[in-house]
């Protein structure tokens, strides 16, 4: 090193600067592993759209570290283990500081081992199943008990549903989430026979008969409430059958977890009204913060574009990863995972949403109603709830807990007093 760049790295570092923010390191990459094309494009598209302005936005700020961030964006087609593969090109070849991606549970697993064996760190922004803890994974998205069982305990207390249609896509994130609601429901006074249960391929479009056994349910009187898991553009030909069926949402109303404003801008949602989704943001939420976002949101994609949950979930995870390289004065993945517990940044509905030490958010949940401009009327919302890894309606994970803050572990079992060794099941 001669005499000038001596200098030079002494005054960076004096200025609070690491080497991973000096120069020579410059741009900082942000991964964004979302599938553009295939079955999940419906939904994934968007939060890569999200993703590009919110870098544009900390460019125009000054950038991070003294740096500006630069987007590599990769196209895992809605192909699960093509995930694994474009997360170990982000790391490996284009040497990204952080991912933004996935919506599948199937492709998070798909991609875990590689964050995991190669250190990176992931922000993943929609609602899941829960039963999972990575250091190398903060879940910004809502955990079962901030979603799945408020959206149940609703459909209880206020709409008098009797019986239950668990429909989902067949993968991970429907089975494990219809377990802990079978579960749920069950000691809730719900018996089993009144709960039916059923999974469909990713794209599928022929829902005649599902919709009729889901009809034929309520043959006896009883008041019969879809929870819908369904996945992807598959939602598509369910809302048609509805409709086609002549079934409003006061004959059957339907609270869906992967349907919000994104979904139903491609549908006529005239027969859809009165239909529930539960998340954790509406874009019909009044706040300030919310007023700007949209603005800003509509003047670089255009006035029919609309806002979503996942997509409030990038833009927290995205600000507190900025917030926390910046407190550790690095994008280094060990540094910033330790700054990162305690972040606050203010949500999209008027809260704070914080980050825990089990790597997810306290987050408000929120129930409501279609509407025929396919916006919601949000009937019920909450004050943050913290996210649990652990569900308390699963005997083996009610004894869990996950602390990497003061623990160091996703998987410490409280009654033995142990860090279990977390299994893969991918």
């Amino acid at each position: 090193m001669n005499l000038l760049n001596s200098t030079l790295a002494g005054t960076l570092a004096l200025a609070g600067f690491t080497s991973a923010a000096m120069a020579a390191d410059c741009p900082i990459k942000v991964g964004v592993l979302h599938s553009l094309s295939g079955t999940m494009a419906i939904s994934e598209t968007t939060l890569k759209d999200t993703m590009l302005m919110l870098i544009e936005q900390q460019n125009a700020k000054g950038g991070l570290l003294g740096c500006d961030l630069e987007a590599v964006v990769v196209d895992p087609a809605s192909d699960w283990p093509l995930f694994a593969e474009k997360g170990r090109e982000l790391l490996t070849v284009h040497n990204v500081d952080v991912i933004f991606g996935n919506w599948t549970s199937v492709s998070r697993k798909s991609v875990l081992p590689v964050l995991e064996e190669l250190n990176g760190l992931l922000f993943y922004p929609v609602q899941y199943e829960g039963e999972e803890s990575s250091k190398n994974v903060f879940y910004t998205g809502a955990a079962p008990n901030q979603q799945a069982i408020p959206a149940t305990d609703y459909f209880l207390e206020e709409l008098g549903v009797e019986k239950f249609a668990l429909l989902g896509t067949d993968y991970v994130y429907p089975r494990t989430t219809n377990n802990i609601l079978e579960s749920y429901l069950i000691s809730k006074g719900i018996a089993a026979d009144d709960i039916f249960v059923n999974y469909t391929p990713f794209g599928h479009s022929d829902w005649s008969k599902i919709v009729a056994d889901v009809v034929a349910l309520g043959a006896d009187g009883k008041k019969v409430g879809v929870i819908s898991t369904i996945n992807g553009d598959a939602n598509i030909g369910f809302y048609k059958e509805l409709a086609a069926a002549g079934i409003s949402a006061d004959d059957i109303p339907v609270v869906a977890f992967s349907v919000g404003e994104e979904e139903l801008s491609g549908l006529d949602t005239a027969n859809l009204v009165g239909h529930l989704a539960a998340w954790n943001y509406f874009q019909s939420a009044d706040a300030d913060a919310n007023t700007a976002f949209i603005k800003a949101w509509k003047a670089k994609m255009g006035d029919e574009r609309v806002t979503n949950d996942p997509m409030e979930a990038h833009y927290i995870g995205f600000n507190m990863w900025v917030n926390a390289a910046t407190a550790a004065g690095t994008t280094d993945v060990d540094a910033v995972r330790t700054a990162m517990y305690g972040q606050e940044f203010p949500n999209l509905t008027g809260g704070m949403a914080v980050m825990l030490p089990n790597h997810h958010l306290a987050k408000p949940v929120l129930i409501g109603e279609i509407q025929e401009d396919g916006q919601f009327d949000i009937v019920s919302q909450t004050s943050e709830v913290p996210g649990d890894a652990w569900t308390d309606f699963l005997p083996e994970s009610a004894v869990l807990k996950s602390d990497w803050k003061d623990l160091g572990c996703g998987m410490y079992n409280t009654e033995t007093k142990t860090c279990v060794q977390i299994k893969s099941n991918y």
